[in-house]
């Protein structure tokens, strides 16, 4: 089942037949919104708005850890991460999207593993995000004509102020290529939840580095977003047939993170955590 987390113009689809907003449970509290689960070609597809609609949350405010361990209990086997970032690079243009292929986690006020105190694992974060996931995006932007880069480092930052000058200049010294404050912890979550996951990052603005542009303003990247959302819209439409039709999507590596993550021994696990557990690692759990 694929989930898209984004804004809510991104579920505004044409053809979602079936369409219920259903209350998502997760044992970490209150994900941001009810999820939508609707149809499109006979395709069951689940839509969360990140910041909850109306965009009630901030970065930091978003309950991550609910929001994917939600998606999972729904049977969410592929995420599509839909957000908007600023560029750090001149050739990555506003209106841009970027498929990233890695991340700097700058964040630091967020809930960041699943894991914990009786019950310890470790997954991989080499390579972030399912490359299977980022080339069937890829083709898909390019298949209807989208301004589409494949691949490039997003640096998360906590915000919600955005960046200063000399910070914009920093991380374009760190090789960063776009930046944002809501991809992490969440890549690092689907990865724990052995769930695909992928981000599109839809470039708004220039941060505020560029000496031939304004500095970022809420206004510009609004503009740039509703103007980004028919794109978006049209980008879900397009790579969904191919996500459903992976017949290689079973054997991805990323649905077997946690298989020698988990360090704590059997008689060790704290039972109260392993019932948490019980979506995200289930699987790994069972004996």
């Amino acid at each position: 089942m694929l989930g898209i987390i984004g804004g809510s113009g991104v579920y505004n689809i044409e053809g979602l037949e079936n369409t219920r907003w259903v209350k998502a449970e997760s044992s970490f509290g209150e994900p941001s919104d009810e999820v939508l689960i609707g149809e499109l070609n006979g395709q069951s597809i689940a839509f969360l708005p990140r910041h909850g609609r109306g965009h009630r949350l901030s970065p930091t405010d978003i309950n991550f850890r609910a929001n994917i361990d939600a998606l999972k209990r729904i049977g969410v086997t592929d995420i599509v991460s839909v957000s908007a970032v600023g560029s750090l690079r001149e050739h990555l243009m506003p209106g841009m999207f970027v498929i990233v292929d890695q991340f700097i986690d700058r964040t630091f006020a967020r809930e960041k593993s699943f894991f914990g105190n009786g019950l310890v694992a470790h997954v991989s974060m080499a390579h972030p995000v399912c490359g299977r996931l980022g080339e069937h995006l890829y083709a898909a932007a390019q298949q209807i004509g989208i301004p589409v880069a494949r691949g490039g480092t997003y640096l998360a930052m906590e915000g919600p102020q955005f960046s200063s000058l000399a910070e914009s200049e920093l991380y374009r010294t760190w090789a960063c290529d776009v930046i944002g404050m809501t991809n992490m912890p969440e890549a690092k979550l689907a990865r724990e939840a052995e769930i695909c996951y992928a981000t599109v990052a839809m470039v708004t603005d220039y941060d505020c580095w560029h000496p031939n542009h304004d500095d970022v303003t809420v206004d510009a990247i609004v503009k740039v977003l509703l103007e980004n959302a028919d794109k978006a819209r049209a980008l879900v439409k397009s790579v969904a047939p191919r996500v459903q039709g992976d017949a290689a999507a079973c054997q991805c590596g990323c649905r077997t993170a946690l298989q020698h993550a988990i360090l704590t021994a059997p008689e060790a696990r704290d039972p109260a955590l392993v019932d948490k557990l019980s979506a995200v690692a289930g699987r790994m759990l069972k004996n």
